[in-house]
């Protein structure tokens, strides 16, 4: 048995498998908000706790008063032969201290803690990069069918949510290898005069302006703000709904539904700025072979990311447009992809 976890910034997805050679469905998937925790083992000591045993007629009569003698197993802890987490935050060394967690993991003192013989920590977009190798064709949706070299060339991957992560996977000649990265946080860079204002407006607030800052659940609030103040046309309710709950998923909501201006401005430059910089991704990795946009964005936004905005910023690239046009481009619609990647990794652990 092994365990596979996704430890993301908001949530985290654990689940035991029994991985022997193929792709597989968990055994059990538990569901936790990441804040509510104060370390991975914590979360992980409650996971894997044997599960309680219902009450019985036996204690039910004992609750009675009467004789009654009982002889139990002790419940044993479920034995796990490897493990792999893919986690948000640069992993050195088999250690990772997480980017929006206030957590350190240690490989190493979760294999004794747990006493797991094999512990691997991945960044979390490297095993989502695994997952989507074992993705099958109704887990994603095309934004650009492209025309691929016949010989295996390079894939990226770059996904939006809490934060933002980018990935390239490189042929090795037999298969594809994911290397980490943490290009979300590189430089942002602004492509026409509405974005340059964009980031003047951000640079308000933060001294370094990342792409994560624009693409990424609070990104695009950011970008919201920058309109709004810039533009001077939000309607009432949706400033109200922006303060009662999630703001992304408000904003996102209104802009979809066509429901405020405002809001479908803020939509599209989003959609552009995360073509553009998707395809910046695949034009340093030359990932002629396909572009994959994973996290838990693109899924929500897939209308707009498929009405010709994304697609337009991606293949904007001056001379390499015709073969920015080539490259594949995919959403991954599957929001367990990272969970699949770790655990498939865990599985190679354990044999």
């Amino acid at each position: 048995m092994i365990v596979a976890g996704d430890i993301g910034g908001t949530k985290t997805h654990l689940a035991l498998f029994d991985w022997k050679k193929d792709r597989v469905d968990p055994v059990r998937l538990e569901s936790f908000h990441s804040a509510d925790y104060t370390s991975l083992e914590d979360m992980l000591t409650e996971f894997l706790a044997p599960p309680t045993a219902p009450q019985s007629i036996d204690d039910v009569a004992a609750e009675k008063g009467d004789a009654v003698e009982v002889e139990r197993p002790a419940e044993k802890p479920q034995k796990i032969d490897a493990a792999c987490f893919g986690i948000a935050g640069p992993v050195i060394d088999n250690r990772c201290q997480t980017t929006n967690l206030p957590w350190v993991v240690d490989g190493a003192t979760l294999a004794k803690q747990f006493d797991i013989p094999r512990v691997k920590l991945l960044n979390d977009l490297e095993a989502m990069a695994y997952g989507v190798l074992l993705l099958r064709p109704d887990e994603v949706e095309v934004l650009n069918a492209g025309t691929p070299p016949a010989q295996n060339q390079a894939l990226a991957l770059i996904a939006a949510g809490t934060g933002l992560g980018e990935s390239i996977l490189f042929w090795n000649g037999s298969r594809y290898q994911p290397m980490p990265s943490e290009g979300g946080h590189a430089d942002f860079a602004p492509n026409n005069d509405n974005e340059i204002e964009l980031l003047r407006h951000l640079r308000s607030s933060y001294l370094h302006v990342s792409y994560e800052r624009v693409l990424s659940g609070p990104g695009l609030h950011a970008i919201y703000d920058y309109v709004r103040d810039s533009k001077k046309n939000e309607p009432t309710w949706l400033a109200e709904q922006i303060k009662a709950g999630d703001p992304a998923a408000a904003i996102a909501e209104a802009g979809l539904k066509g429901q405020a201006d405002i809001a479908k401005q803020a939509l599209d430059l989003f959609a552009s700025i995360y073509g553009a910089e998707a395809g910046n991704l695949a034009l340093k990795g030359m990932t002629l072979n396909g572009v994959y946009v994973g996290g838990g964005i693109a899924p929500k936004l897939l209308a707009k990311l498929k009405d010709g905005t994304f697609m337009k910023s991606f293949t904007n690239k001056g001379r390499y447009k015709r073969v920015m046009s080539s490259i594949p481009v995919k959403v991954v619609m599957n929001q367990k992809t990272p969970l699949l990647g770790a655990a498939s990794v865990a599985a190679s652990l354990s044999k």
